[in-house]
């Protein structure tokens, strides 16, 4: 009969880590797919960006010094692959899009070109969806580094690596916009 007590807490206890296991697997997953799905909206953002540059070309031809800083920060954001990475990445750029805007209130008829209002109007529906993508991610992420991280699970977690979260890295992003009337 002691056996078979002894036996019974053994099974409950191997189940128990086993649910551990699992619900560690099922916290990790939940975050790469939150990862993959900024990776969907930071991949559409990044296609945008070559058609706005070439319809600011046309009305800028000379402003080919803020052309370039966003094309150079939107090709370093296409290369993180990271979260870790890619926040600064994608703040730089962020940042080079926002003097690119600036650029376009200086010419009239940009602002007036269609393709460019649509252009406009696509990517900042697009920083809303990463922005929403951003957040289910960083949820998701600290919902699994807490799984891992708290006993007993730490005691099982070790091949588990930490998720990082998915932070803006750039102080221009964190700024307040400047309203003036």
């Amino acid at each position: 009969m002691g056996l078979a007590i002894g036996a019974g807490v053994l099974v409950l206890i191997i189940l128990y880590f086993i649910g551990i296991y699992n619900g560690l697997v099922r916290a990790r997953n939940e975050a790469r797919n939150g990862w993959s799905q900024i990776d969907v909206q930071l991949k559409r953002r990044h296609d945008l960006i070559p058609n706005l540059i070439e319809t600011v070309k046309g009305y800028a031809s000379h402003e080919k010094e803020t052309l370039e800083a966003v094309i150079q920060a939107r090709n370093a954001a296409v290369s993180a692959n990271t979260p870790g990475e890619a926040g600064p990445a994608e703040g730089l750029l962020g940042a080079a899009l926002g003097k690119l805007f600036a650029l376009a209130e200086s010419y009239p008829d940009l602002k007036a070109n269609t393709n460019f209002l649509q252009l406009q109007e696509e990517l900042a529906s697009t920083e809303n969806r990463i922005g929403f993508a951003r957040q289910a991610y960083n949820d998701a992420a600290t919902v699994y580094n807490n799984k891992r991280e708290v006993f007993p699970a730490n005691l099982i977690s070790g091949g588990f690596e930490k998720a990082e979260l998915f932070e803006i890295g750039v102080a221009a992003e964190r700024e307040v916009p400047k309203v003036e009337f």
